[in-house]
């Protein structure tokens, strides 16, 4: 992928060629969607921490506005996955204020399990989802999990798209996992030992 940065001499280039009226008006109306367009991952400016338990409200309150109903956790199924033995729970921070900014919760083991991450709207496509996603990943491989696994709703092409991106894998279909009816597509991952 090509940031905007080095496409400028390429766009110097194509204004200096020949074009038609209507050519030249396409030409500026994509310079003018790539200038202001968001770079996607680029200065996160968040920092994860450990989660603490004053947390717990805003987490729920997130997850709410994150997920549909049927697919969103009511409070004892968040409270329950979080104070799971064997669970993390990371939080994403701003870097200048303790603004929450997503979550992630998961289940260690031989295969560690993504129960849910959670990225507040307006900070999405900042990285932070990618960041949780990491440092979710690091703990298990440090903790000796060999991969790990996650759910999400078919109809979600996001949330696929973003965990294909970070390698995962589609291996099978679970017809009516969620409450609402939804099946979900179940995704793996191997986390290979870092040398």
């Amino acid at each position: 992928m090509i940031r905007c940065g080095k496409l400028e001499p390429l766009f110097r280039a194509l204004r200096r060629t020949s074009f038609t009226k209507s050519d030249e008006e396409r030409c500026d109306r994509f310079f003018a969607f790539v200038a202001v367009r968001p770079r996607y991952n680029d200065a996160v400016s968040f920092v994860i921490r450990e989660y603490k338990i004053e947390d717990f409200d805003a987490l729920w309150r997130l997850d709410q506005d994150c997920f549909a109903p049927g697919i969103a956790y009511s409070k004892p199924e968040l409270k329950s996955y979080v104070r799971h033995k064997g669970a993390f729970t990371l939080v994403a921070v701003g870097a200048e204020a303790d603004a929450l900014a997503g979550f992630i919760v998961v289940h260690g083991g031989v295969i560690g399990h993504v129960i849910t991450i959670d990225v507040r709207a307006e900070a999405r496509r900042g990285g932070v989802g990618s960041l949780l996603l990491r440092a979710g990943e690091e703990r298990l491989r440090t903790a000796g999990s060999s991969s790990v696994g996650l759910e999400t709703a078919v109809d979600n092409l996001a949330a696929l798209a973003f965990y294909k991106r970070h390698g995962y894998s589609v291996i099978r279909t679970w017809p009516g996992y969620y409450s609402n009816g939804v099946d979900a597509l179940v995704l793996e991952k191997e986390l290979k030992k870092e040398s």
